[in-house]
């Protein structure tokens, strides 16, 4: 395993983060309590010390699996990332947004699922248009204080809306986000002018969720066909293998994973685990074994041409990923 330190919370984490969206049993794609556990406990094998859930998904159910199998491990050890916006194992008017009445309710149920004081990373989980983005910082800045949580981040959204945020943390004395969980891979770039120069600029750590663009980046582009939990992705936006110059990238990543001897997905994720904008890709898996081959990606190295030869095909497409 490689570690890299997450933005400017000084927080050692592994370069794979595993995404527990695939806990619980809300879809026919989701673990159970004990399929969970095995994929926790390989990844901890694997040296993995970094976790992402939500309050929504599966219901909550994502972070009670999580914080079961965690309750057996040192927990100074873990850096464990949840998320505030969407309703979580209950559902009413109150249940969603980031008012400070869902905020602290939301996450003390968090907390109460994950078994846990203090949660390190707490996202909000895309933006809220109905709420000032000042009483969303404020109850989480109180969340802070109270030793509730660690450090805050954000996800997908607009770069103005983020330098906005930041902004009034500076202004206000508020604790600042420091994370970027947002939508980036080969065939989908448009970070790299609309959020990255911020990111870069204000020392975010940034956490690419859909690494493989839904599977696109998996298989060859006439074998692909989206998945059960590939159309929960695809649902925000166009999909990937629809942009200008996707299915040529495509064939490139096919064509350099087996120059190497090695799976289009690694190759995919060895573009991330190099890339100077990336601290740790968000990666998501129900398998074992898709687990181990993600690890085994940081070994994969490409040369300056290499990169050059993915990225050369890629047009710009409008943004998405942010509803």
């Amino acid at each position: 395993m490689e570690y890299t330190t997450l933005g400017s919370t000084g927080m050692e984490v592994s370069k794979v983060c595993l995404g527990c969206m695939s806990f619980g049993s809300q879809d026919s794609w989701m673990l159970d309590e004990e399929e969970g556990r095995e994929l926790v406990e390989r990844a901890i094998d694997l040296g993995v010390n970094f976790f992402d859930t939500a309050n929504t998904y599966s219901a909550g159910e994502s972070e009670e699996i999580l914080g079961d199998v965690l309750a057996h491990y040192d927990r100074d050890e873990q850096v464990v990332a949840t998320k505030v916006r969407f309703s979580g194992a209950s559902d009413h008017r109150n249940a969603e947004g980031l008012s400070r009445k869902t905020i602290e309710q939301e996450l003390d149920h968090s907390l109460d699922r994950l078994g846990m004081d203090t949660v390190d990373l707490y996202q909000i989980h895309r933006w809220d248009y109905d709420t000032p983005i000042e009483t969303t910082l404020r109850a989480l800045d109180d969340a802070v204080r109270r030793g509730k949580v660690r450090h805050i981040g954000a996800s997908s959204m607009w770069a103005h809306q983020f330098q906005r945020a930041l902004q009034v943390s500076d202004e206000e004395g508020l604790a600042r986000f420091e994370t970027m969980q947002d939508l980036y891979h080969l065939t989908y770039r448009e970070e790299e002018r609309e959020m990255y120069p911020v990111c870069e600029r204000e020392n975010v750590g940034v956490l690419p969720w859909s690494p493989l663009a839904a599977g696109y980046l998996t298989r060859p582009h006439e074998e692909f066909t989206s998945t059960d939990r590939g159309e929960h992705e695809i649902d925000y936006g166009t999909p990937y293998h629809e942009g200008p110059g996707s299915e040529e990238i495509n064939g490139r990543v096919e064509e350099l994973a087996d120059d190497k001897g090695v799976t289009m997905a690694q190759i995919a994720l060895a573009w991330q685990f190099q890339n100077d904008n990336v601290d740790a890709p968000i990666v998501g898996t129900s398998s074992i074994e898709h687990l181990e081959a993600a690890v085994e990606a940081l070994d994969v190295s490409l040369s300056d041409s290499d990169v050059e030869y993915l990225e050369e095909p890629y047009h710009p497409v409008p943004v998405y990923g942010h509803e």
